[in-house]
């Protein structure tokens, strides 16, 4: 028996990488390669299908300048830099009228915007706006018009069919969805493609289209405001926003006209007044002249008549700005805060009380659109009010004074009046009768003319009245689509394409229990690493791959293998016992034990190996001999070693014993004295003595061998062999159970040390196509 020490302890780096190979992992990559491109072709495909069901969204944008006369102002360019002064929220205003509910409601309702047109493809439905042969009005609807979708086929120039069923155009037609009316935009033939429909509440269709619009300054210090909408038709997005600015420029101007409206408002009244007396005066006169035969009066007569009427004429004007003083002053009365009815301004010379109504009625302009953003609290409003308040108190006193003077005036009219008329007493009474029925009309006549003339004044001021906004740019919309972006979509899905084959053997890598790098050994145990070998095709068909002059990177690491086994040998000069054992089954002892036994014969090494596992034998079906007498016959007395070796054909001093009949009891028949004996005569006989035992970690047979052997290969397996065995291997090699127990990693394809084999396997594998090497083992 061998009863040498385990002295040897080979080189072991234990920490010679403390950070992931890169290029081993690279390599573990490109070496699944076809799934990368597979996965990239089906994710690309993945992307093309994506587009073709996606339809583009187009950008349309618009711009309008606000006119604002505090704008650009030298005075106060720095404080609006510091936001003290609040001119910018007048843009900002706007921008919240032309956002409110108010104005898209109407362009809602001017496009019929509530209700989408749809063309079918082959594809996607693909909206359609101008494009759509018919527009569908919604007069009454039904609950169930918003949860389906209506479908128009045509027939003729007079009828649709609305899902199945048919109905005339250009009426108002009763339906399963409520009172509905088709109106035909151009004429119907059986030839057009069906539409759908899809109708949403107004409200719903008011809101959405509202959080698509966007509205803002394109500078903080400009009044210009950019407008933006999101549409997959560019010609409904252009149409919205034009029509949008339509509207706007609308209600500013009716906001504006505002004052003149209430003038017109007053002169219409006065002339309807006037009108009436004017003609109950004329028709006085034509009876007066008729029943008393008068054609012309005395000289005396005209000239009282004209003194009298010149009087009258002021008297009225008088009492006709009195009326207007009393329409002042109860504009005046009304409360601060309290939207009032302006004042008409007729017959007012004095022009500061002129300039304080206007300025008044443009204070109540601003502060009626103030008061739509901003609580009455604000402080903007609060400053309004009291601005108002004083300015109608300035009023207040300019028509007491106006007041007093007219009051005056009147009363010397008056008494002019009263001394002419008894001038006039004593002109005959049919002359003076006359002489004041032609006076009343007279005047009548001539307040008729400065009415009408005050109204076409008043009519030709609202006419020209102006927006304070300008379109700079129209509704236009982007030559490309916004969404979806073609070499995004391309590129996202090429990058997921990409991920999943990394993300899959990442999780097959982390969900695996095997050893899968020379890492994950160096990790769990202290054992040394004898060598490596990489998988061999050949293995599957032919164990025995070690030929003489083998030119490839399995027989370089068999080679490398051997030339270890120098650094092992205690005594040159005796015998090598060799045990090749593992963890489990199926871990390559049997291929490395006989393809190294075959490398040590060949250069000259006498060599016998030993089909030691009694349980599962393969060696003899690898050499394809039958396995007849062998170890079992021998343990039990039943054969001699001289009967049991038997050659490996094609190699000389190369020979191997079979297992021998399956025996019951493995174990104890290894733990016969003759096993000893077996070993001893090998010993003189051979220089290499090779043992393929059980997995020890299934059964104890390789242990009842250990203490025969002079050094032990445990063999790891690469994706095979599970880590937890690993422990084992490090409790084995600490307990010194095995005589100098080294581990080959066996089946390396990837992991840390692929990249340095496949290198390795291109400069040796394409023997045939270089020049032949020298002959040799």
């Amino acid at each position: 028996m061998n009863t040498n020490t385990n002295t040897y302890t080979p080189y072991q780096a234990y920490e010679i990488e403390t950070q992931p190979n890169l290029r081993a992992l690279l390599m573990r990559y490109v070496r699944n390669w076809p799934w990368f491109v597979g996965s990239l072709v089906l994710t690309v495909a993945a992307a093309y299908v994506y587009l073709l069901y996606q339809q583009p969204v187009y950008k349309v944008t618009a711009s309008m300048l606000v006119k604002d006369e505090k704008k650009g102002m030298a005075g106060e360019s720095m404080m609006k830099e510091l936001d003290i002064f609040t001119s910018s929220k007048v843009v900002e205003n706007e921008v919240e009228i032309l956002k409110s509910f108010t104005l898209m409601d109407r362009v809602v309702n001017k496009l019929g915007l509530d209700v989408r047109y749809y063309e079918p493809t082959s594809t996607i439905k693909k909206e359609v706006y101008n494009e759509s042969p018919i527009r569908l009005l919604v007069e009454n609807p039904m609950p169930q018009l918003y949860k389906e979708e209506l479908e128009f086929t045509f027939v003729n120039a007079g009828t649709v069919k609305l899902n199945g069923q048919t109905y005339p155009v250009d009426q108002s037609i009763k339906t399963p969805y409520g009172q509905l009316r088709i109106f035909a935009r151009k004429p119907l033939t059986g030839n057009l493609p069906h539409i759908i429909t899809t109708v949403t509440s107004h409200q719903q269709a008011v809101e959405g289209y509202l959080a698509n619009l966007k509205v803002e300054p394109t500078a903080k210090q400009s009044t210009v405001l950019a407008m933006s909408l999101e549409e997959t038709v560019p010609d409904k997005g252009e149409a919205i926003l034009n029509q949008l600015i339509l509207e706007y420029n609308k209600e500013a101007i009716v906001d504006k006209n505002k004052e003149a409206n209430n003038t017109l408002t007053f002169i219409e009244d006065r002339l309807a007044l006037i009108s009436g007396e004017l003609s109950t005066v004329e028709k006085e006169v034509e009876f007066y002249k008729s029943t008393q035969g008068i054609t012309d009066l005395s000289a005396q007569a005209q000239t009282f008549l004209l003194t009298v009427k010149e009087n009258d004429t002021q008297l009225n004007e008088v009492n006709v700005r009195l009326s207007a003083l009393d329409d002042v002053e109860k504009y005046v009365k009304n409360q601060s805060g309290e939207k009032g009815v302006a004042p008409a301004t007729l017959g007012f010379s004095d022009p500061i009380l002129t300039g304080l109504l206007t300025k008044a009625s443009e204070l109540e302009l601003r502060r009626e659109e103030t008061s739509r953003t901003m609580s009455g609290n604000n402080p903007l409003v609060q400053s309004l009010d009291s601005q108002l308040r004083n300015l109608k108190s300035s009023i207040n006193e300019n028509i007491q004074t106006m007041r007093q003077q007219l009051t005056s005036n009147r009363k010397l009219l008056v008494s002019n009046n009263q001394r002419i008329e008894g001038m006039i007493r004593t002109v005959p009474g049919k002359e003076r009768a006359l002489l004041n029925i032609t006076r009343q009309q007279a005047i009548k006549n001539g307040l008729y003319t400065y009415l009408l003339q005050k109204r076409e004044e008043t009519a030709l001021s609202a006419a020209s009245t102006v927006s304070d906004s300008r379109t700079v740019d129209a509704a236009r919309t982007g030559s490309t689509p916004i969404r979806p972006v073609k070499m995004t979509i391309f590129g996202l899905f090429a990058f997921l394409g990409m991920l999943v084959p990394v993300v899959a053997i990442s999780a097959k890598d982390a969900l695996n229990n095997r050893v899968l790098r020379r890492s994950d050994v160096e990790d769990a145990t202290h054992t040394p690493i004898l060598g490596e070998v990489v998988r061999s095709k050949q293995a599957t068909a032919d164990s025995l791959v070690f030929k003489p002059r083998m030119q490839s990177v399995i027989g370089e690491q068999i080679r490398a293998l051997r030339t270890n086994l120098q650094f092992m040998r205690s005594d040159s000069q005796r015998a090598q016992v060799l045990l090749f054992t593992s963890s489990i089954s199926g871990e390559g002892k049997s291929f490395i034990s006989l393809n190294l036994g075959a490398s040590l014969a060949l250069v000259g090494r006498r060599t016998v190996i030993l089909e030691m596992d009694m349980r599962k034998p393969k060696l003899h079906k690898s050499l394809h001999m039958e396995n007849g007498a062998g170890l079992s016959n021998y343990l039990i007395g039943d054969a001699s070693v001289d009967e049991l070796l038997r050659p490996i054909i094609g190699y000389d001093n190369y020979y191997i014993i079979t297992a021998g009949p399956l025996p019951p009891n493995p174990s104890e028949l290894l733990s016969s004295p003759r096993l000893a004996q077996l070993f001893e005569e090998l010993k003189e006989r051979f220089e290499y003595v090779l043992v393929d035992s059980p997995p020890v970690g299934l059964v104890t047979d390789s242990q009842l061998i250990a203490p025969f052997a002079d050094a032990t290969m445990f063999l790891v397996r690469h994706d095979h062999t599970p880590k937890n065995y690993l422990k084992m291997v490090d409790t084995l090699y600490k307990e010194q159970r095995f005589q100098k127990l080294s581990i080959i990693l066996n089946g390396v394809g990837e992991g840390e040390s692929y990249y340095y084999n496949y290198s390795y396997g291109d400069y040796y594998g394409g023997a045939d196509k270089k020049k032949k090497l020298s002959p040799g083992a």
